[in-house]
């Protein structure tokens, strides 16, 4: 599929509208060429591939359906078999380069959305770059590379090892065939591929910070060079097409950090009309103009934090109704099946009575973000673990943790960090010290980076230094999770104690004024769909039957005077994991009003 996005010549045109295709939507600009589509393929079993020159070569043996895993029915290939090195091809042209805007005053950029886990990637046989990091976006000038002529190929070779268990993988599996609470691999390319033209100077990336107690916002631009001799820079923000500040500034450096006053902001009785929130969305637009170079983005303005047992959203205590979300789809995985398919999920969360969501084990899709940014959903933004404690396992880890949190810390929608769950990769945290300063490093890092956002710093149980006590229960039984959870005294002999999975809760630091959240718990299987080795930690057996578990179990923790959120396991069956509140095809089990009532506590 080939887009041009906008024309660049029509009326003001805004970020925070837009169809949901475009990959990166914080950064955008009128041209560009998605080169999703069918691509060459071939499995590389014995790794000769490099030795024999294929990244020379114009196309492969056989078709695949880029963006989606070769493991993956959507891709037209659906071998989950071990393949460690897997290439692609995919040719372009003048078309292509038009539609990406491309002229010989312009560089070409070569972007990636995820390449899992670590590629290199060919141009015209030119070698333009390669990237390790399965979840994480990359990009390479590839200007220089294209060859004389309007035929043009880009060669991309993928290796992604199932026996590497130092890869952060999430719920990957390492075995053939899904186990337990793992599933398919998902390898190679699995997210948007796409060419865009820019200015040689132009905005390479932009950080958004608003302060609605000041008045301010910041926006902090790196640019793609130093500039030869100072630039002039314009950020101008817009709320529903008026204006709402601007500045202007020369800049002789390729970081800059322009802060816009934003006087509507000043008004005490009126600045909670420009707030985001999942009941009021509002989302703020934005002009950049670096030199030549003309750029939108968005942003919204809100605050996040914890204190007194609560979290706090602008300011005001905020009770998180939260939904575990896989992100995955059995036709294609960990890629969504269409842009659509992302919005639609954002969409179906809310419509079950959720305002916010925690996507496990996985770092997702922009464009989901994107959604939940603009229809008002709260995301946790949590990191897919690898599954040993090495040291090339934590510098893995580490990296592509601070890449997310660059990418994403724009988002108004993410407004919690997640780097551990379940002392997945460092299983001895209790007793191992190091383990517990990695985990504790972790907390920090993300704190450097990013002081706008609560840290949760081991999911479930174990935690060090953690800004909310985030525990996993999967008891059945409603009248012991009531009894459990109904007072803060009770929840404070299960910190002091041992946890009900037989684990320590906290290991370290002052939660005394810390949140608590049950932020996994439920689990209840009803298989709709006949699954294979359907599982689940307790079991349903009739529509009838699963409504009176999930709606006692849901009063029982809406009955707690204590608990400040909750994240309900899960919001879909997926594989053997029958646990959903829909099916694997997102068909609710129950009349969606009914889930919604249960949900939201209004029944």
């Amino acid at each position: 599929m080939l887009v041009g996005m906008i024309d660049d010549d029509s009326a003001l045109w805004s970020a925070s509208d837009q169809d949901g295709t475009y990959p990166r939507p914080q950064l955008v600009r009128p041209a560009w060429t998605d080169l999703s589509g069918t691509w060459t393929f071939a499995f590389d079993d014995v790794d000769a591939g490099l030795g024999e020159g294929w990244h020379e070569r114009r196309a492969f043996d056989r078709d695949i359906l880029v963006p989606f895993p070769p493991e993956s029915e959507a891709s037209g290939v659906g071998d989950t078999a071990h393949h460690r090195v897997i290439w692609y091809s995919r040719s372009f042209g003048a078309d292509d380069l038009d539609r990406a805007g491309h002229t010989e005053d312009t560089r070409l950029m070569l972007r990636f959305g995820a390449v899992d886990y670590r590629c290199r990637v060919w141009v015209d046989g030119h070698y333009a770059g390669g990237h390790e990091g399965g979840h994480t976006p990359f990009a390479f000038d590839v200007t220089d590379a294209l060859a004389p002529g309007d035929a043009h190929t880009v060669v991309v070779r993928a290796e992604d090892d199932p026996h590497d268990i130092g890869q952060p993988r999430g719920k990957q599996d390492w075995r053939e065939q899904p186990h337990v609470i793992w599933y398919h691999r998902t390898s190679g390319i699995w997210q948007p591929v796409w060419l865009e033209a820019v200015p040689a100077l132009s905005t390479a990336g932009v950080r958004w910070t608003a302060d609605p107690r000041t008045g301010l916002v910041t926006a902090g631009l790196e640019l793609s060079a130093v500039p030869a001799e100072p630039v002039e820079v314009h950020v101008d923000l817009f709320y529903e097409g008026r204006p709402l500040g601007s500045v202007q500034t020369t800049v002789s450096d390729d970081e800059a950090s322009l802060v816009i006053p934003v006087a509507a902001l000043a008004n005490g009785q009126a600045y909670e009309e420009l707030l985001w929130s999942p009941e009021h969305p509002r989302l703020i637009d934005a002009e950049i103009r670096v030199g030549a170079d003309r750029a939108r983005s968005y942003l919204g303005i809100r605050t996040a934090h914890v204190a007194r047992g609560r979290f706090f959203l602008n300011d005001r205590p905020y009770y998180v109704r939260s939904v575990l979300n896989q992100g995955y789809w059995p036709q294609s995985h960990l890629a969504a099946p269409s842009a659509r398919a992302l919005r639609d999920e954002a969409q179906l969360i809310k419509d079950l009575g959720f305002n916010a969501t925690r996507v496990h084990q996985k770092f997702e899709d922009p464009r989901f973000l994107y959604w939940a940014d603009r229809l008002g959903l709260l995301v946790w933004g949590e990191a897919p673990a690898s599954f040993t404690f090495t040291p090339v396992a934590v510098e893995r880890t580490v990296r592509e943790w601070l890449d997310i949190v660059r990418r994403d810390f724009s988002h108004p929608s993410i407004v919690t960090w997640v780097p551990l769950n379940e002392s997945w990769g460092v299983q001895h945290i209790a007793t191992d010290t190091r383990m517990q300063h990695y985990a504790r490093a972790l907390v920090s890092l993300t704190k450097a980076l990013d002081g706008t956002r609560p840290v949760v710093s081991n999911d479930g149980w174990e935690q060090v230094d953690t800004d909310i006590v985030a525990i996993h229960d999967y008891e059945a039984d409603a009248v012991v999770v009531g009894d459990r959870y109904r007072t803060r005294a009770a929840i404070d002999e299960l910190i002091g104690g041992v946890g009900p999975a037989g684990r320590i809760l906290v290991l370290s630091g002052d939660v005394d004024d810390a949140p608590v959240m049950l932020t996994e718990f439920g689990g209840i299987s009803y298989d709709v769909d006949s699954a294979a080795d359907a599982w689940g930690y307790s079991s349903a057996t009739s529509p009838s039957d699963f409504d009176a578990r999930l709606s006692a179990l849901m009063a029982a923790v809406h009955d707690s005077r204590a608990l400040a959120g909750f994240c309900y396991t899960q919001l879909t069956d997926t594989l053997q994991e029958t646990n959903g509140l829909v099916g694997a095809d997102r068909t609710p089990k129950l009349a969606l009003e009914r889930l919604r009532a249960i949900m939201s506590g209004t029944e």
